[in-house]
């Protein structure tokens, strides 16, 4: 069985554990992951987040903030446009 076929497999259940894990840095029966168990933790969580959850569900989503683009409605665009640092 590879790597794929593992996360193919992978039940809602078991991603709730996984990522359970993760986030508390060890197992449920209480031992200490180590930084490769936490890692292909995490790339197992990401993986099933992706196959099976809206990107607004995904861990780490950050909703993308509203903007204006340079020449907008009432705005030149071809006139020059000062360049606004903050």
């Amino acid at each position: 069985m590879n790597y794929r076929d593992v996360l193919d497999s992978l039940t809602p259940e078991v991603y709730q554990s996984l990522k359970r894990a993760v986030e508390l840095g060890k197992w449920p029966d209480g031992r200490t992951l180590t930084q490769e168990q936490r890692h292909q933790c995490m790339e197992a969580v990401i993986a099933y987040e992706h196959k099976h959850l809206p990107a607004e569900q995904r861990t780490g989503y950050i909703p993308p903030k509203p903007h204006t683009h340079c020449g907008g409605e009432g705005e030149v665009a071809d006139a020059e446009q000062p360049l606004k640092w903050k």
